[in-house]
């Protein structure tokens, strides 16, 4: 599991002329089944997606693909986490770790 944290930098008028293209590529990856939830920080001066990736790399290699990095709006700290309690509506999510 992957957390995406977005930086701005930019002004929010620059990130709205990409809004609608930074939310078909959010629609992309629901689709996918890769994103589970996703929102604008508060202050809007960035934001988070909540991302089940298989790896790292898959990740970076999604991250390409966002409007908002190829048009270097935002930078991108992807921090990875293994879950460990969640809610029973989250468990479809999880992928079983064996310790």
């Amino acid at each position: 599991m992957f957390i995406i944290l977005l930086t701005y930098t930019c002004s929010t008028e620059k990130i709205d002329e990409f809004l609608v293209d930074h939310r078909l590529y959010l629609d992309r990856y629901y689709s996918r089944n890769k994103f589970i939830c996703s929102g604008a920080q508060q202050p809007r001066n960035g934001g988070v997606i909540l991302c089940n990736g298989e790896s790292g790399e898959e990740v970076e290699s999604i991250i390409l693909e966002d409007p908002f990095k190829i048009h270097n709006l935002a930078t991108y700290q992807v921090i990875e986490f293994t879950p460990s309690k969640f809610a029973p509506a989250f468990e479809s999510f999880i992928q079983k770790v064996e310790y």
